[in-house]
């Protein structure tokens, strides 16, 4: 009987790698489906940021509609009507509505 116990484990074996294997699959869906997308979604944002020009309709995180009059490195304003300009940082910038190439071909 004791000898029976003392194989049973030698019996199943994968080993070490059987033991850490779930371990490494769990890894590897949680990279495929939170890291990568993730990641592709910054480089996206910064690609975005980084195309900023003036005349460019954007809405800001908080919902804000406005065209770009000035932009600096870290710094965007925008006119919100005829007479409104507001200053935000050049992360704040949600979305580009419209681009000032799409702005300039319809005049």
């Amino acid at each position: 009987m004791w000898q029976l116990a003392a194989e049973a484990p030698a019996a199943g074996g994968l080993g070490a790698i059987g033991t850490f294997l779930p371990i490494i699959l769990m890894f590897a869906v949680l990279y495929f489906l939170m890291i990568r997308p993730q990641q592709k979604r910054s480089k996206e944002r910064n690609t975005m940021l980084g195309a900023l020009k003036k005349n460019d309709k954007v809405v800001t995180i908080g919902g804000l509609h406005g065209t770009i009059v000035e932009i600096t490195d870290d710094i965007v304003v925008l006119k919100v009507n005829d007479a409104t300009k507001l200053t935000f940082d050049r992360s704040s910038i949600s979305s580009v509505t419209s681009s000032a190439a799409v702005v300039e071909s319809d005049k």
